[in-house]
C-alpha cells in the first residue's frame, strides 16, 4: 500500500465568503470522504488562513530570513490536506472525488504519491 497526500486548494476570498449552504457541502464532503477512506485515513488538516503564515529563506548567514505571509501570492491557496493509504492512485482519487470542494467552481484537489523512503 502506498501513500497519497490530498491537497485542497481554493480562492481563499471565495472561502471566507461563502454561505452557510456552501459551507454545508464542503462539510458533507469531508464526512463523505472520511466514509469512504475510514482507516486508509492517516493524517488530515484544516490550514489557517495565509495572513498567518510566515515563510522562511535561505539568507546571507547561518540563520534564514524569516518573513510573515505566505511563500508565493496567489488566488489559490492550500487550505487543507489529507494523508491517506491506499493501493494505487485510483484508489486515492476515488477518496478525493468525494470533497465538496469539487463542487466550488475556485477550488481543486491534487493528489500525489508520498515518496518511500522504507520507513
Amino acid at each position: 500500500m502506498a501513500r497519497y497526500l490530498i491537497l485542497i486548494y481554493g480562492n481563499e476570498a471565495r472561502w471566507d465568503a461563502m454561505s452557510d449552504a456552501e459551507q454545508r457541502v464542503i462539510d458533507e464532503g469531508h464526512q463523505a470522504f472520511r466514509a469512504k477512506a475510514g482507516t486508509a485515513v492517516l493524517a488530515s488538516g484544516e490550514l489557517e488562513g495565509t495572513a498567518s503564515a510566515t515563510t522562511l529563506r535561505r539568507g546571507d548567514g547561518a540563520a534564514p530570513v524569516i518573513t510573515d505571509g505566505p511563500y508565493a501570492e496567489s488566488k489559490e491557496v492550500l487550505g487543507g490536506f489529507y494523508i491517506v493509504r491506499a493501493a494505487d492512485l485510483d484508489e486515492a482519487i476515488g477518496y478525493a472525488g468525494t470533497l465538496g470542494e469539487l463542487a466550488q467552481d475556485h477550488c481543486s484537489v491534487e493528489v500525489r504519491p508520498l515518496v518511500d523512503h522504507g520507513e
